[in-house]
């Protein structure tokens, strides 16, 4: 508790804001992070409302469950009408696919079963030899690892996985490219840094100018991590740091990124409404074809439908949108009643705003 207390000091905070305000000279400048629990730091925290006015924090698309495309889900529901049994993650039951979600097909009789992780998804398929089990695999390169270990380890021939597993960096990629969208620094994902280090980021640092800082999730992280970007724009410079290095190191985690290396191959991937991307998607290995629920089934014609009508989902993610600007938020669309992805997970920008209302005013 006092180590945590430490990144919430009030008095803390009060030289860092005025750092910020001393260096941010009055100029516009938009800073984007791409992590939901930033997202829920700053929202639930109420950083927005202290900030300078003239410093934009933008949301980028930091949620898994968020940009998990429409045919992913399509090919799960598909999957589970024909009676198979389908294991994910709480989250993904209520996101909506082009006319139903995994949720709907449940209730109508579908064995969809909620697990913490893969490993509870193989022992399912262990205890039942005769069904087919397939695990709807979805996240970035935090939870990639988990699932890559039961592959090397080599699960039951029943069990297989519907990958939908993405890579941050190449949607920052995306987000820096965007015309009319300036990008002035990121505060790069913590819990992906973890993982993948902060040295992965020296590319967009460099090549687009625009700095990049690792923070962690407590709201003086989010605060210094502000306050770094700011000293290196008035420096001239752009690299790549690390706020949060108590957890974080350049190089991340070796283990875990030698599970990626073995495990997947990455190639182009559909992200919900923004298309597909080059190279951001994680694919099981060749050698483990029989455990990837694309090769081993096949699926009919799909015309899926990433965002429904009247729903501003995909401007969201990209940070091109507030969820207030969206006619359906807090009416049609409620984190009870969700209509667009974003409202689903609890690192969406929709829920997270929705729920935290008040203390944005």
């Amino acid at each position: 508790m006092l180590e945590q207390s430490k990144f919430r000091d009030r008095r803390y905070a009060d030289v860092v804001l005025k750092e910020i305000e001393r260096l941010s000279s009055g100029e516009d400048i938009r800073i984007v992070h791409v992590c939901g629990t930033h997202e829920h730091t700053i929202t639930h925290n109420g950083i927005r409302t202290i900030l300078p006015d003239h410093i934009d924090l933008v949301a980028g698309p930091g949620c898994p469950v968020c940009v998990c495309a429409a045919e992913d889900i399509d090919k799960a529901i598909e999957l589970a009408r024909r009676d198979h049994i389908i294991t994910t993650f709480g989250d993904m039951i209520r996101v909506p696919a082009t006319d139903s979600t995994l949720a709907k097909e449940r209730t109508a009789g579908a064995d969809i079963r909620v697990v913490y992780g893969p490993n509870d998804a193989v022992e399912i398929a262990r205890k039942n030899p005769d069904r087919e089990t397939i695990f709807v695999g979805v996240g970035f390169e935090t939870t990639a690892p988990t699932m890559g270990v039961e592959i090397l380890k080599g699960p039951p021939d029943n069990f297989s996985i519907l990958t939908s597993l993405k890579l941050i960096p190449p949607a920052m990629h995306l987000l820096v490219n965007l015309e009319g969208f300036d990008v002035d620094g990121f505060i790069t994902p913590g819990h992906v840094s973890t993982i993948i280090g902060t040295e992965v980021y020296q590319n967009i640092a460099h090549d687009y100018s625009v700095p990049c800082v690792a923070a962690g999730f407590e709201p003086l992280d989010v605060l210094e991590s502000i306050r770094m970007i700011l000293l290196q724009i008035q420096e001239g410079r752009a690299e790549s740091e690390n706020e949060y290095s108590r957890v974080v190191r350049p190089e991340g985690n070796p283990a875990a990124r030698k599970i990626l290396d073995e495990a997947f191959k990455i190639d182009d991937a559909p992200w919900r409404g923004l298309g597909e991307i080059e190279d951001s998607g994680y694919f099981l290995r060749d050698e483990f074809s029989e455990h990837d629920t694309r090769e081993q089934y096949d699926f009919p014609e799909m015309e899926s439908v990433d965002i429904l009508p009247g729903c501003l989902c995909h401007k969201v993610i990209l940070g091109m949108a507030n969820p207030t600007d969206c006619s359906l938020f807090g009416n049609r669309c409620t984190p009870d009643d969700p209509y667009g992805p974003c409202m689903v997970g609890h690192e969406g920008t929709c829920r997270i705003r929705a729920e935290g209302m008040d203390l944005e005013q």
